[in-house]
């Protein structure tokens, strides 16, 4: 069982940074590969980055490309996900989520922090 606790949202001016944090409990974070996922009202909940076990061959979604970027640091459990050039078209719910198997589905989530990005 892992449980996932996000932190870092709040509302920010368009072009400001955040940096989004999820700490995972348990002794095997180093095992899981590590997704943020978005969700705005009215939306679907969308994949925005994705990371592997050692921190290589992070996936972004188009719209998020060299504006976001997702890292883990494995010692201390923690994914994060640095947000620039924020766009109130990135309004919306962020949640982490933890997977073991690659073409599997996320198996943890955590509970979701808002980021609201005004214009």
């Amino acid at each position: 069982q892992v449980q996932l606790v996000e932190s870092g949202g709040g509302l920010v001016q368009a072009g400001d940074s955040l940096i989004l944090s999820c700490v995972a409990s348990g002794r095997t974070f180093s095992t899981y590969i590590m997704g943020w996922f978005r969700q705005a009202p009215g939306k679907e909940r969308e994949l925005v980055a994705r990371i592997l076990w050692s921190g290589d061959n992070a996936y972004y979604t188009n719209s998020v490309k060299g504006r976001f970027t997702i890292s883990r640091d494995n010692a201390k459990n923690t994914v994060y996900l640095r947000m620039n050039s924020l766009k109130p078209e990135d309004t919306a719910v962020y949640y982490c989520a933890a997977k073991l198997r690659f073409a599997g589905p996320y198996d943890y989530w955590g509970q979701g922090t808002q980021v609201t990005v005004s214009s």
